[in-house]
């Protein structure tokens, strides 16, 4: 066996295993397990455990791994976010329900630029309701989209031009009448729901050859500087769009092979003030809840052992000749 302190337990913050460098140490350490092929089945929106019980963990494995026919992402809601929605919500004189509008385009928005990376030959069609969306992005961006919330709350903060650009295209397309049709600044939900609408087009003709999940994660530390309203409002927003798109639009796309979802990451006291519909519903059947809890009579054949000496037992050279449990008794005997 190794000397312990030349043992490599990894990083406190799993989002640093995104670096390219850091993959296979995370490749060779990380468990499998249960709690991630149920992350993988199609009912599931919310990833839910305290701080760290390996939430991340778990989104950046898919994310760095084609695990089980699925491309994954995972993004982060930055304080800059929270800063942008309550400045929306003063200007626009938003609810919470405009907040899960918004939310939606931004998370179409994410979620399309996945696929459209991600599936080889998805824009080959000329008349194709997605390659026309995403000519109109491009525009917007001038070609340089960055793929983050932070970026697609610009499009929201200029619905107007965002969606005098993709009427644009449509039109070209055939998809809209040839008279105009005027977006002005002061109908704001108007040209939102516009956006939505050509996103949920669009998507619906996308014949996917693979599964797409979208994490989202960030949200478990309220930044100091953002009211606690402003920031639940936020969250719950995210949670009703998440929610909408999973079983109310994407479900609905036929003769697709794959699917597509989004995935919150979050933490139990927080989903637990969210007030969703049907919450405890929601919570037995649509999310994965990490449990690492366990007592000294049983712990042997908890999972947590199991992840300890997985982690000792995969930086061994003879590990193949080492059974469950070898490792965590000859380090800690």
């Amino acid at each position: 066996m190794k000397p312990l302190k030349t043992l490599e337990f990894g990083f406190v913050d799993a989002a640093n295993y995104r670096r390219r460098e850091n993959k296979d140490l995370f490749n060779r350490i990380f468990v499998k397990g249960e709690y991630l092929d149920e992350l993988c089945e199609p009912n599931i929106s919310f990833l839910i455990g305290e701080k760290g019980t390996g939430k991340t963990a778990y989104a950046v494995y898919l994310t760095n791994n084609f695990y089980k026919n699925i491309h994954a992402t995972t993004k982060f809601v930055r304080e800059t976010d929270y800063s942008k929605f309550i400045q929306l919500k003063k200007a626009r004189h938003l609810t919470v329900s405009d907040f899960t509008s918004i939310w939606k385009v931004i998370l179409y928005l994410l979620i399309s630029n996945q696929i459209k990376c991600k599936e080889n030959g998805i824009l080959s069609s000329i008349f194709n309701k997605f390659k026309a969306l995403d000519e109109a992005i491009n525009e917007y961006y001038y070609g340089a989209f960055d793929p983050e919330i932070v970026q697609a709350i610009t499009l929201i903060e200029n619905s107007k031009e965002a969606a005098e650009m993709i009427f644009g295209k449509f039109v070209k397309l055939g998809e809209e009448e040839s008279q105009q049709i005027t977006f002005t600044e002061s109908k704001f939900q108007a040209n939102l729901g516009f956006i939505e609408r050509k996103f949920k087009d669009a998507l619906s003709q996308l014949k996917l050859k693979d599964n797409h999940i979208l994490f989202i994660d960030g949200i478990d530390i309220r930044p100091s500087q953002i009211p606690f309203d402003e920031y639940h409002e936020c969250v719950k927003g995210l949670a009703n769009a998440i929610w909408m798109l999973n079983n109310d639009i994407f479900p609905s796309i036929k003769d697709s092979k794959g699917r597509m979802r989004v995935v919150l990451l979050i933490r139990p006291d927080i989903f637990d003030s969210l007030g969703l519909q049907n919450q405890n519903t929601k919570l037995q059947d649509n999310s994965v809840f990490l449990d690492w809890r366990t007592d000294y009579k049983s712990y042997r054949s908890s999972k947590i052992f199991g992840v300890f000496d997985h982690l000792l037992r995969t930086q061994q050279e003879k590990q193949d000749s080492l059974e469950k449990g070898n490792s965590w008794d000859y380090y800690f005997p």
